[in-house]
């Protein structure tokens, strides 16, 4: 099967969306299937065998490591050439756009994903008065395909009742290898504590922005005098986080990748999340994979990934944040639970490798490319 993958964002970003993707395209290809990716610009032509067409764009204002590219007919001309069997579009949103406009012109059968909870967002970032608007431009960009795919339970009920259509569940997935209990180390556990391995290690792993609601983190910290708190990422949000942590334990730590990132995870006491706009949290099932147990809000996705008291720990993001220290500190005061929680949460992980989540994907394009496309109402 030719399947041409449009999305907003792909490698060299760093983020879960572009984890999924690049996993997605090594698995679809090692399947003999042939992927062209059409992307922002970003230095690569191609990854694991499917070619990389890159679109030259400009940063987001608000969001200045995303590149908005525009699109132009030579996209046209590239899919002529390519002569896909399913146009798949991640996120729709600009250069979406043009894989929306090519599978009618060329009558392909279309998918689109729903990854980024861009409604919740806007909260933020003071434009929460444009809510509704946004959600009539997804439903309108989103009815135009024959199948819309969430990456969670939460998700598919929150897309139908803005009126958007054919929704379906595409598992989740995460590298199982990569991110392992055996990756611990006593090197990294220095590192991240900033050479005090001996005290409790909290950990964040994400982007440094503003719907992550990072400063959350800081009662956490504050209650707990002894522990250390590691924040692993970058993004626009970091020198106000650095002002709002100032003279606690916490160490900015930058981008971490691969095994580096897989030893982040095994090396921690408890990995925290307060984010409340999360489709998913993949990150929170990598943290699991390595058996770092989670403390994380009760909020979109997540619940679909952690049950609270068996594999991690839920608090209500909407009440005061002592829910959020009492598991915590639970959590580090008891050794024999937190290993309970650590081996509970590395078998969740186990169920959704990688593997699994393309083929699920691939019966998906299987299924539509026979459908005739539905007359979809903008």
């Amino acid at each position: 099967m030719r399947i041409a993958l449009f999305t907003e964002t792909f490698l060299p970003k760093v983020d879960g969306i572009v984890t999924r993707l690049r996993h997605t395209v090594d698995h679809l290809q090692r399947h003999g299937n042939q992927v062209l990716v059409i992307a922002p610009e970003g230095g690569i032509t191609e990854h694991k065998g499917a070619k990389v067409y890159g679109v030259s764009g400009f940063p987001l204002p608000l969001y200045p490591e995303l590149k908005m590219a525009l699109p132009r007919p030579a996209i046209g001309y590239a899919l002529e050439e390519f002569q896909p069997d399913v146009i798949h579009v991640v996120n729709p949103a600009v250069l979406g756009l043009s894989g929306i406009f090519y599978s009618k012109v060329l009558k392909i059968p279309l998918v689109a994903s729903y990854h980024t909870h861009l409604p919740q967002y806007l909260q933020h970032y003071g434009l929460g008065m444009l809510e509704g608007l946004l959600w009539e431009l997804l439903k309108g960009a989103h009815n135009q395909a024959l199948l819309n795919l969430c990456t969670s339970t939460a998700m598919m009920k929150e897309l139908s009742s803005h009126g958007i259509e054919r929704v379906d569940l595409w598992q989740r997935g995460v590298d199982t290898e990569l991110f392992h209990p055996d990756l611990a180390s006593l090197e990294m556990r220095s590192h991240l504590s900033q050479n005090n391995p001996e005290s409790p290690l909290l950990l964040y792993v994400g982007r440094l922005s503003a719907e992550k609601e990072i400063e959350r983190i800081k009662p956490i910290l504050e209650a707990i005098p002894q522990a250390r708190l590691a924040l692993v990422g970058d993004g626009p949000h970091r020198q106000a986080l650095e002002k709002h942590f100032t003279g606690t334990n916490t160490h900015f730590v930058g981008y971490l990748m691969g095994r580096e990132l897989g030893s982040a995870f095994a090396s921690a006491d408890a990995f925290i999340f307060p984010s409340r706009t999360e489709t998913l949290g993949l990150v929170l099932l990598e943290a699991m994979a390595a058996g770092c147990p989670v403390v994380a809000a009760r909020s979109g996705g997540i619940p679909d990934i952690v049950t609270d008291g068996v594999n991690g720990y839920l608090f209500d993001p909407k009440a005061d944040i002592q829910d959020a220290i009492s598991a915590t500190i639970r959590l580090l005061e008891n050794q024999q639970e937190r290993d309970i929680i650590r081996q509970n949460a590395r078998k969740e992980a186990e169920k959704w490798g990688w593997a699994a989540a393309t083929r699920q994907l691939q019966d998906y394009y299987q299924k539509i490319v026979s459908v005739k496309q539905p007359t979809a109402a903008v």
